[in-house]
């Protein structure tokens, strides 16, 4: 695990060196300076989904019973709130820790491991957080957007948070490798099944995917992070709203 680690985190310190490296903002979105290299792996994501990820979720959506789907993904989100509670708890934030610690105890008991949601019924709410999430909390800026291969959207703030967030998550220490391979590869197509026919439905509202998508992510990221407190201002998105404004200026 140890190796694996360091393997990602040098992985990660290469691909941020190469974008810097073709970085352009000349014409484009400030918070995009790596669109041309983005817009590549991208391509190269939806390439590798089509023809490998989503056949494979849609077979598994398709064939796999409903309640075995319903419980593959309470468990899955049930270790995923282990780590929330320790990210609201960083983030000072007392009821969001309890009300979550509090909802995974009643699963993981109640529920047998969280296999079964009892909590949302007793009306304790999942209040996700990641530390990617704690970090734009304390005041760390977003960075530039990036985008990964394999993992999708990200910020260089959140890339950077990964490599903690996989230490922080319950099934990277499960031993013998080949089941927490196989309970990764399971969640992987589990979550791609839950958003099936979303790719469609972009395709059909969105001029330019790429763009509807990242615009997106920024605004959810933006959200999620501002739930702390209002100082917690983007740096590149207010440079974003100077830079509209002195263009709306030079309009007039």
């Amino acid at each position: 695990m140890h190796r694996l680690t360091s393997c990602l985190s040098l992985w990660l310190a290469t691909l941020l060196l190469a974008l810097v490296g073709c970085a352009s903002t000349s014409g484009g979105n400030p918070l995009d300076p790596f669109e041309a290299t983005n817009r590549k792996i991208d391509a190269f994501n939806e390439n590798l989904d089509q023809a490998v990820l989503k056949p494979v979720a849609k077979s598994y959506k398709d064939y796999t019973p409903d309640l075995l789907q319903t419980t593959v993904k309470n468990f899955f989100g049930n270790l995923r709130d282990m780590w929330s509670v320790v990210n609201n708890g960083l983030q000072l934030k007392p009821k969001e820790t309890v009300e979550t610690g509090m909802r995974v105890a009643v699963n993981s008991i109640i529920g047998l491991y969280g296999l079964f949601d009892v909590g949302t019924p007793m009306g304790l709410q999942r209040h996700t957080a990641d530390f990617g999430q704690t970090l734009g909390y304390w005041g760390m800026p977003s960075g530039p957007y990036v985008v990964l291969p394999l993992l999708g959207p990200s910020t260089v703030r959140d890339t950077a948070a990964l490599v903690v967030d996989q230490r922080g998550d319950p099934w990277a220490q499960i031993n013998p490798v080949a089941s927490r391979n196989e309970g990764i590869a399971l969640r992987l197509v589990d979550k791609r099944a839950q958003f099936l026919g979303l790719d469609d439905r972009l395709s059909e509202v969105a001029l330019d995917k790429y763009s509807f998508v990242r615009d997106a992510y920024l605004q959810k990221r933006r959200a999620e992070v501002r739930r702390g407190p209002p100082s917690d201002v983007d740096e590149l998105e207010e440079k974003n709203n100077d830079l509209d404004q002195e263009s709306k200026s030079n309009d007039q």
